[in-house]
């Protein structure tokens, strides 16, 4: 007879289950991790979301299996690169970034379960608050690799931490701000409770409207774009040496026209969403 090894709500996930589930998981994060919207010069990348899968190990089957899922996800990030090893010489300076922007740096998505049995049972709540807590502590690590390990490489000598903190920054916010929402999508569409997830039901009233949903992404894809634009041509390619003076080589005209149509779009999606829902209810 199988051995049952947690409950999920009121149901029980087989070991079975969860192992193969985890696998599958694990195999989309890393699909995820390939499919970037950009990838600065010196290291970090916004992804679709590719954390969000391992969140989802830990919350179904807790934060010590999470841990385990998201250190095996470390590692195989730390193969994909491999080549960012070439630029030590050391095995001190190569241990501490294996550590520090891979081992460490991913574990820390096996927390994103941790908030689990919080904020009254709003699935979505709790999917979000471990997204954006993960986000902060692999932020940390990165920072602390890049303004000890990097500086020099990639990041100045003089003013590392600040340069670290700006640097890593950059494509951790639109990461965060991409994961955040799509947890918020999945955690209202699937309930992850159960031993196999089912739809959210919700009234009418309580669905998020489709126009903010696209509203938000609109914005946040304006968000990477501007981003994008704006740090590439504050770091020299060749010496990796901050240069404010690369503001002046940003095509300011096109980064406010995207963010001007993004934002007069969202604006017009949110208030016409606002303007049918009342309709709806005012036909009831």
């Amino acid at each position: 007879m199988e051995k049952i090894t947690r409950s999920s709500g009121n149901v029980k996930i087989s070991a079975t289950q969860r192992l193969v589930e985890s696998a599958v998981l694990l195999a989309m994060a890393v699909v995820l991790s390939i499919l970037k919207f950009f990838e600065l010069p010196y290291g970090g990348s916004v992804t679709i979301a590719s954390m969000l899968p391992v969140i989802i190990i830990a919350y179904r089957h807790g934060i010590a299996y999470g841990l385990i899922s998201a250190s095996v996800y470390g590692g195989i990030q730390q193969l994909l690169g491999l080549k960012n090893l070439s630029y030590f010489s050391t095995w001190q300076s190569v241990l501490t970034i294996i550590l520090l922007d891979y081992i460490v740096a991913f574990a820390v998505i096996g927390l994103g379960g941790i908030f689990r049995n919080r904020f009254g049972g709003n699935q979505s709540l709790q999917l979000m608050a471990g997204s954006l807590l993960v986000c902060v502590l692999r932020y940390l690590c990165h920072v602390i690799s890049g303004a000890t390990v990097w500086a020099g490489l990639s990041i100045p000598t003089r003013g590392a931490i600040a340069y670290s903190l700006a640097y890593n920054a950059t494509y951790m916010i639109p990461e965060t701000i991409v994961l955040i929402a799509m947890a918020n999508f999945i955690g209202s569409s699937l309930d992850f409770r159960f031993s196999t997830p089912v739809r959210v039901t919700r009234n009418h009233d309580n669905r998020v409207p489709v126009m903010n949903i696209i509203a938000v992404l609109l914005i946040t894809a304006a968000a990477i774009f501007d981003v994008r634009m704006i740090f590439i041509h504050l770091q020299d390619a060749e010496s990796g040496n901050w240069n404010i003076g690369g503001l002046a080589n940003v095509n300011w005209l096109l980064v406010g026209i995207v963010t001007g149509i993004a934002v007069a779009a969202a604006a017009a999606l949110i208030i016409a969403g606002i303007v049918m829902k009342k309709k709806s209810r005012e036909s009831k």
